[in-house]
């Protein structure tokens, strides 16, 4: 069946964007995933990647033009399949039809179910996407509460995303009339986050009307928001009801349990015929299964010694970040064909050349920033190596933005060094430690975090010796570097004591051949284990 892409809400602010260009054209193969085109918004230009899989049907909006938010896009579906009926009439989808698609494919985004009147004055503001790959937004903290005067550009509420907590600013002056998503919850893009208005405004039929099918989607009841008896319920009661309804309720002596409890008894092996219900009408609820303790089989029953105790421990929600890191991190390792080559460098001069350089009052370089460094004059000499694999096409860049792999708390965020072969050591040591610093305390943007053509992982400060990393797709290759270790090594037919650092390079091999790879580190060994080099 033919899926309807509209042009999509990238900013809370945007109201109609521009395809600066597409990266499919009719009749291609379309993959979960893949970018379909650039978008430029208000704010910025975007990939836009596809959620549908099956072939690009259609085009509603040829590059350079503009068009409103949700209106047709494109069209993808089975090769071949009739889409006449959609595109009847006006050549593009009506709204209504738009809607409906949207709702029965996803039922992700909290949409209207009736054109609601907003009054004047009124602003419904959305969860915004902050990054490119922004699915889903946490509320960290809410710095207004309802009633609170909000004047354009103060901030509103912090917001968690795949890669970090984010201020987001008010783009509007009023009264915060109503807060949809409270502190600690998660939500879609473009569901209901708030409404300012003018102060005192009624604004509850338009809260509930975004309400019903953003909760429907919390709760994940299987009660279909169009179906439901309570649409023009305010929201807290709309909330209930779908829980009422999504409780599996049985009579004849069966149990009465929600479905989370069930999920969790069962994930912990629980006889539920065991557990006392506390809640209306002996429901079994989330605190019984967790505050249930198991009755210890005794040992005279068995006729032999049971160690009794009770299995323990914790859980917490996937953040955003490492919702996201898993997502890309496991496309990565099963679309990119990984290969890696390892290699083993002399470490000495490497050294000398440090404590020398460090003796310079003010300066301090690290064994990273060196190698970061290396890299990027590397880089130059190897374009292939500094390349993006994309569907249709390959990308040698000419510049070089290297991506720093930095741990933070909830996983692995990457800030990117631009042009870092035109940078000094220094530079590329006051960055790095600069993006460090507010990584750990989500301060970094987006910006900051895009555009890498190339990746360095360094574990060697943990004392790791080896070790391989995933691909930091769309780039072609990522450099895992490990600690520098002291051991016997033979030197002019002498076995004497040396250092030595042992690098991993992996590479995609749709890009870079197994000679290219090896090349590349021919030409890195001759800048790290003679650094004078990069100064020349």
């Amino acid at each position: 069946m033919a899926e309807i892409i509209n042009m999509p809400r990238l900013s809370d602010t945007m109201e109609e964007g521009t395809v600066a260009s597409w990266l499919k054209k009719v009749g291609d193969k379309v993959s979960e995933g893949d970018i379909l085109a650039e978008i430029e918004t208000d704010k910025a230009t975007m990939e836009f990647e596809s959620f549908h899989e099956g072939t690009l049907l259609h085009i509603g909006v040829n590059e350079g033009e503009t068009t409103k938010v949700d209106s047709l896009l494109a069209i993808i579906g089975e090769k071949g399949e009739d889409i006449s009926g959609l595109l009847k009439g006006t050549g593009s989808t009506p709204k209504t039809e738009v809607k409906e698609t949207a709702k029965e494919v996803k039922k992700e985004t909290a949409v209207p179910k009736s054109e609601v009147t907003i009054p004047e004055g009124v602003t419904v503001v959305t969860m915004p996407r902050l990054s490119d790959t922004m699915e889903e937004g946490t509320v960290a903290a809410w710095l207004k509460k309802v009633g609170d005067k909000v004047n354009e550009g103060e901030i509103l509420a912090e917001i968690e995303t795949d890669k970090a907590t984010m201020e987001f600013e008010s783009f509007q002056s009023g009264t915060l009339l109503y807060i949809g998503i409270n502190k600690g919850e998660s939500a879609k893009i473009d569901s209901l986050l708030a409404i300012i208005g003018p102060a005192g405004t009624d604004v509850s039929n338009i809260a509930a009307n975004f309400s019903v099918v953003t909760d429907v989607v919390e709760t994940k009841a299987p009660v279909k928001a169009e179906e439901s008896p309570i649409q023009d319920a305010p929201k807290q009661e709309v909330k209930a009801a779908v829980v009422q309804n999504a409780v599996q309720t049985h009579s004849n002596g069966r149990l009465y349990i929600s479905p989370l409890a069930k999920k969790m008894a069962d994930e912990k092996g629980i006889n539920l015929s065991q557990v006392v219900g506390s809640g209306e009408n002996g429901r079994i609820v989330k605190r019984d299964v967790e505050n249930f303790t198991p009755v210890a089989t005794s040992a005279a029953s068995v006729g032999k010694f049971v160690a009794t105790g009770q299995e323990d421990f914790d859980e917490k929600p996937n953040s955003q970040m490492r919702k996201v890191i898993a997502k890309r991190l496991a496309e990565s390792k099963f679309t990119a064909p990984h290969y890696y080559l390892n290699v083993e460098f002399d470490m000495d001069n490497a050294i000398a050349f440090r404590n020398q350089y460090n003796s310079i009052p003010d300066t301090k370089i690290s064994f990273n920033d060196m190698v970061v460094k290396a890299c990027a004059l590397a880089l130059k000499q190897h374009p292939q190596v500094n390349s993006q694999w994309f569907a249709d096409k390959m990308r040698l860049n000419n510049h070089v933005h290297i991506g720093v792999a930095v741990a933070v708390e909830d996983g692995l965020v990457v800030p990117v060094v631009k042009f870092a072969n035109e940078q000094s050591l220094p530079q590329i040591g006051a960055a790095v430690k600069d993006f460090a610093g507010r990584a750990r305390n989500k301060k970094l943007t987006p910006a900051e975090m895009e555009g890498s053509t190339f990746t360095v992982s360094n574990l060697g400060m943990f004392g790791i010796e080896s070790f391989t990393s995933i691909i930091n797709q769309p780039n072609s290759a990522i450099l895992s570097v490990g600690n520098i270790v002291e051991k016997p090594v033979v030197k002019n037919g002498q076995i004497v004591v040396g250092n030595t650092m042992k690098l991993s390079l992996a590479c995609d091999h749709r890009t870079v051949d197994g000679a290219t790879g090896a090349q590349f580190l021919q030409t890195l060994k001759g800048y790290i284990e003679n650094p004078v080099t990069m100064l020349v």
